[in-house]
C-alpha cells in the first residue's frame, strides 16, 4: 500500500514538473533548413562548447524558462551547435567538418569546427539568427538572461531590425522595449 502511494506521489510530482518545464525543440541545421522549405521560419542557433560555463548557465537559466522555450518553438527552428564538435554540416552547398577533432578532448577545449569559423564565432556562447532563406542575420555573443534574449528574439522575428540603420535607432528600440518574459 505504501509502495503504491509513493509511486502515485512520484508520478504526480513528475507530471507537475513536466507541465511547468517546456523544452526547446532542438533540431540539426540540416533539419532546420529542410523545415524552412515546408514552413518558412527563421533559425535560432545556440553555438556552445562542452566546457563553456556561461553556455551551461544559458541552458539552465534561460532556455529552460517556459516563455523562452514557447516563443522559440513558435517562431523559430532551434539549432544547438557544438562549435568544437565533430558533426558534419552542409550549408549553402558547402560541407563543414572538424578535421582536427580529438575525441579524447570531447569535454575540454578542442579544435574549432569549420562552420564556427565560417560564421566568425569569436566567443561562447553565441546565438546566431538566420532569416527564412537560411542567410545569417546576426550573431549575438554572450550569456543572456531571458528578458535580454527576448529583445533579440523579437527584433529579429518581427523584422524590426530591418528598419534600424543606426546605433541610435537600436538604442532607442532597446530603451523603449517592454519585456514580457519572466526573469
Amino acid at each position: 500500500m505504501i509502495k503504491k502511494i509513493t509511486l502515485g506521489l512520484i508520478a504526480i510530482f513528475a507530471f507537475s514538473i513536466t507541465a511547468i518545464a517546456q523544452d526547446i525543440n532542438w533540431v540539426t541545421m540540416e533539419e532546420a533548413l529542410e523545415l524552412q522549405k515546408k514552413e518558412p521560419k527563421k533559425i535560432f542557433m545556440d553555438v556552445y562548447t562542452n566546457w563553456c560555463g556561461p553556455c551551461k548557465m544559458l541552458d539552465k537559466n534561460t532556455f529552460q524558462k517556459e516563455d523562452v522555450a514557447a516563443y522559440i518553438n513558435e517562431h523559430y527552428y532551434a539549432v544547438k551547435f557544438n562549435a568544437e564538435g565533430n558533426e558534419e554540416i552542409t550549408y549553402k552547398d558547402n560541407t563543414y567538418a572538424n578535421p582536427n577533432y580529438d575525441a579524447s578532448k570531447a569535454n575540454r577545449r578542442n579544435s574549432v569546427h569549420e562552420f564556427s569559423r565560417f560564421l566568425q564565432i569569436k566567443a561562447y556562447p553565441t546565438m546566431v539568427f538566420f532569416d527564412e532563406e537560411g542567410n545569417v542575420i546576426a550573431p549575438i555573443q554572450g550569456y543572456l538572461k531571458p528578458q535580454q534574449l527576448e529583445l533579440y528574439l523579437k527584433v529579429f522575428e518581427t523584422d524590426k531590425y530591418k528598419e534600424m540603420t543606426t546605433q541610435e535607432q537600436f538604442s532607442e528600440y532597446v530603451k523603449s522595449f517592454e519585456a514580457e518574459f519572466e526573469e
